[in-house]
């Protein structure tokens, strides 16, 4: 069994969080695109003169030479410069202008764009143009020869850009592709081929401005996702605005439906539903009351909160995920690193072999040397590795950015190939498999030493200082005893955790332990009772002063889609085990609940069996993946190739030391992450082969004598655009439509003829509702609703035209009396306004929630779903009602409003 009682350890998560972020990443969140550390600001600028990694040398050799900057670093895939510096001493003036001398057009990012990292317009640049047109204007050159000095024209009207890089690179003794072009360009225009030397610039800054293109659309969700939270905030007493980063703790702020929460806190007034979806990837909207916690960057959706602050902005967990982000964008893979190391040798060795080329042709004496020294350019031209280099930053870039939209936060390059190599998944028990929200099923005194509401009292009192769910129950259980006193943790003394075991604390002279049965040992009482275990409840026990005074058993249900996703992970070829500190019981009951899809159970386990086993399924099976939530998992976590934790909810140990974070408790997402890893792996294989082929192309067809300079550039450039494009695909989920596919059915009108449809993880997600509701049908009328009050989400006006109306039977029995032609009438259009039977019009009224039957689910295109709510009918006054705001009467029932808010809707 777990421990019961597990903390939170602020220190050391610290430490961790420095141990494993970069220097460059540990920086608290800002405005104006800064960060600022003491005197230390950090900079983001949007440069998209960087193509590839031969500009970040330029890049880190123009800026270190000026005073006050500290560190440099480049993403490539989405065209960043991040800068930190002292502004005092290095602006951001200086900066920029440092790097526009080069030609890299650099500019700051403006605080919350949301359009994209890159500040690119939507036409090419000038120089693109004028060069396109003046090489337009010269193709008739073989019938008016004077027409060829427009293509030499077009290469001078383009070449500007090229020229201030190529230059600036040429003084630090860098060799770029900008240096590359010129030579070719140059040695283009020598030879005579003016033709040829505009059709390269025009070739080259073309396919570079829709290169950068595609990468600012490869980096709108990235930059988004680090301008979540607003600069200011509300103060809820006073009403004045005031800047997120002066907020302290405890501070309370207000926030009104629409708004984004900017803070981490505990709501102490008002009742909302807020959209998590920016943090967990979770569609559906949260209810949020009185004690619930939200987050930072999250949106209010129609209600008004009062929230305590309970983080200051630069440690809320959109902060914490910005840091994770950033250090996942200057990570490189291991393939990034060993395609860097050989492009550092291939470039050399292909340019001295072009200039061998032209000396040996020369020495020799050879025949038709213009053909040589084309040849010689075709290999200069080919020398640059761009595609090459690009094929990896930009794949995984756009593979980190889908994790993070999916509510997975990883933590590098390297992290996302381990996860698509995975071939084993170990999974805890508490909390991860289980909805770790557990209930009391006994609490018994032993002997006649302590009276219950003693007993009680320590218990609450002590767990009270613990954040594991089990002391949650034990605390909520006291509570509902209506204990007196109430519980005190601050009279709690010499308080201690022991992971895997339980909790200690001294209360009144007293030695109280609290755990499972090792916990007993611990306190030198051996004598465990025997107990009735079958039920698979977790047991506990408390002694006090080495005597054995109170057992209890608490009992967990397992989360909905824990079963379906372990049968992913197996349909994958994953082997998926379980490794619990829970006792064996207890082990065997969940794997019962999920229908017996684990293939070991591994029970009784202290943090440090756990890392034993997870070495031996390293060693015996492969790769291996660890899922896990409480800082018993954290070590386990590390040793694991790939660890998971669960996030928001999870313990700050579990995620920190983990390699990827779970933002939601959607265990489905573990095997979305698999295959989000194997698909970033194919993409990067497929980018490198595709680089490679066209290198080996052009220079098979030049080795050939058929050397064509123009085709060699298109070959280049054209290639790094393909694996821009083809990179930019994992940011569409595998079987999902492609954006441009959308657009145009949205133009053509073909999505206003689609009905709504519901999705199966929505259904999953409901269908334990169904027997509640139910039950509440069969015994009668609620009270709430013969007064003619509303329940559910209001509907404005009756069914768009083509939506889709299911109508559900109050009782399973009402279900099976329906005939075949009633069960094919449960999904159909609503053509005509107010005569749906069962919404808000003609017939009579009921709601269309809860979980249809099974003929109706099979119907369902259950891949196009699009938002869950429901629509409810007023009974007396066929009104669809609020959820927060009761119709004819201003009631509210919280019970309905819940059942109603994870129905089915009837949306367009």
């Amino acid at each position: 069994m777990p421990a019961m009682g597990g903390g939170e350890m602020t220190t050391e998560a610290a430490e961790l969080e420095e141990s494993l972020l970069p220097a460059a990443a540990r920086s608290g969140a800002g405005d104006n695109s800064s960060k600022t550390r003491g005197k230390w600001e950090k900079t983001y600028l949007d440069v998209l003169g960087v193509c590839c990694s031969a500009e970040v040398a330029l890049v880190e050799r123009l800026l270190a030479p000026l005073d006050g900057v500290r560190a440099v670093s480049v993403v490539v895939a989405s065209r960043t410069v991040i800068v930190e510096h002292d502004p005092a001493a290095a602006s951001q003036s200086q900066i920029v202008k440092a790097l526009n001398q080069a030609g890299l057009e650099a500019s700051v990012r403006a605080y919350g764009r949301s359009g994209g990292g890159v500040a690119v317009g939507r036409w090419p640049s000038p120089y693109v143009l004028a060069s396109g047109a003046l090489l337009l204007a010269s193709l008739p050159a073989p019938l008016l020869p004077p027409l060829r000095w427009l293509a030499l024209a077009a290469a001078c009207a383009g070449a500007p850009p090229m020229l201030l890089r190529g230059f600036a690179a040429a003084r630090r003794l860098s060799l770029d592709i900008n240096v590359l072009m010129l030579v070719a360009v140059a040695g283009a225009a020598a030879l005579g081929d003016f033709a040829e030397a505009g059709a390269i610039v025009f070739l080259f800054t073309a396919a570079e401005w829709l290169e950068t293109l595609a990468c600012a659309r490869a980096s709108a969700g990235m930059s988004s996702l680090m301008s979540m939270v607003p600069p200011t905030a509300v103060l809820a007493e006073t009403g004045e605005v005031v800047s997120v980063r002066d907020l302290a703790v405890g501070a309370v702020v207000a926030v009104k439906a629409g708004e984004v929460v900017p803070v981490d806190g505990v709501v102490v007034d008002g009742q909302s539903e807020v959209d998590e979806s920016s943090l967990t990837g979770e569609s559906f909207p949260v209810p949020k009351q009185l004690a619930s916690e939200v987050w930072a960057g999250t949106i209010n959706l129609d209600g008004y909160i009062a929230v305590r602050t309970t983080a200051l902005a630069e440690n809320s967990t959109v902060a914490k995920m910005e840091r994770l982000v950033e250090a996942a964008q200057n990570s490189r893979s291991k393939t990034q690193r060993l395609i860097d190391s050989c492009a550092k040798y291939y470039t050399p060795a292909v340019v001295v072999l072009g200039a061998s080329v032209v000396l040996v042709s020369l020495l020799l004496g050879a025949q038709d040397m213009k053909r040589w020294f084309r040849l010689a350019l075709v290999l200069l031209v080919s020398a640059c590795p761009c595609a090459l280099v690009l094929s990896t930053p930009v794949a995984t870039f756009c593979a980190l950015l889908r994790a993070a939209q999916m509510g997975v936060l990883v933590k590098g390059g390297d992290i996302l190939e381990s996860l698509g190599e995975i071939r084993v998944a170990a999974f805890d028990k508490t909390g991860t498999i289980t909805k770790g929200e557990f209930r009391v099923d006994g609490f018994h005194v032993v002997g006649a030493k302590v009276e219950l509401g003693q007993l009680l009292y320590w218990v609450s009192s002590i767990e009270s200082k613990s954040s594991h769910p089990m002391a949650a129950a034990l605390v909520e259980y006291a509570r509902s005893r209506s204990i007196q006193p109430q519980p005190k943790p601050e009279n709690v003394t010499e308080f201690h955790i022991y992971p895997g075991e339980g909790v200690y604390g001294e209360m009144s002279g007293r030695h109280i332990y609290i755990g499972n049965t090792r916990i007993m040992a611990r306190s030198s009482n051996h004598s465990v009772p025997e107990m009735d275990d079958q039920s698979g409840a977790s047991v506990g026990y408390v002694i006090c002063d080495g005597d054995l005074v109170g057992t209890f058993s608490l009992s967990d249900e397992c989360r909905t889609g824990a079963a379906e996703a372990i049968r992913e992970l197996r349909s994958m070829g994953i082997k998926s085990v379980m490794l619990t500190g829970d006792s064996r019981a207890s082990a065997t009951r969940a794997q019962e609940q999920l229908g017996g899809v684990l293939e070991e159970l591994h029970a009784d386990l202290l943090p440090e069996d756990k890392v034993r086993l997870v070495g031996e399924l390293k060693s015996r099976s492969g790769p291996t993946l660890m899922v896990g939530d409480g800082m018993n998992d954290a070590p386990a976590l590390a040793a694991a190739d790939v660890g998971v934790a669960m996030g928001l909810h999870g313990s700050a140990a579990a995620m920190e030391t983990s390699h990827a974070t779970l933002m939601s408790g959607d265990v489905l997402r573990v095997p979305a992450a698999v295959a989000l890893g194997r698909r970033a792996r194919r993409t990067i294989a497929a980018n490198v082969a595709a680089s490679v082929a066209a290198k080996a192309a052009v220079v098979a067809l030049a080795l050939a004598w058929r050397p064509v300079l123009w085709a060699a550039v298109l070959a280049d450039v054209g290639t790094c655009l393909l694996v821009v494009l083809h990179s930019m695909t994992l940011l569409v989920a595998e079987g999902e439509e492609q954006p441009w596919r959308r657009r145009r059915r949205r133009r053509s009108g073909g999505e206003e003829a689609e009905a709504c449809r519901a999705t199966a993880r929505s259904l999953a997600l409901r269908s334990s509702l169904l027997a509640g509701a139910s039950s509440a049908a069969s015994a009668g009328p609620r009270d709430e609703e013969s007064k003619g009050c509303g329940c559910c989400r209001k509907q404005s006006k009756s069914p768009p035209e083509h939506s889709v109306v299911i109508d559900v039977p109050a009782s399973p029995a009402a279900a099976k009396s329906r005939s075949p032609e009633q069960e094919e009438a449960t999904i159909r259009p609503a053509t005509e306004k107010g005569k749906v039977a069962g919404c808000c019009g003609g017939g009579k009224p009921r709601c269309v929630s809860m979980v249809p039957p099974p003929t109706a689910i099979r119907d369902l295109d259950l891949a196009a779903a699009k938002n869950v709510n429901t629509a409810c009918c007023n009974k007396t006054t066929n009104e669809c009602g609020s959820p927060h705001q009761g119709k004819k009467g201003g009631c509210r029932d919280a019970t309905c409003c819940s059942s109603g808010r994870d129905g089915i809707s009837v949306l367009e």
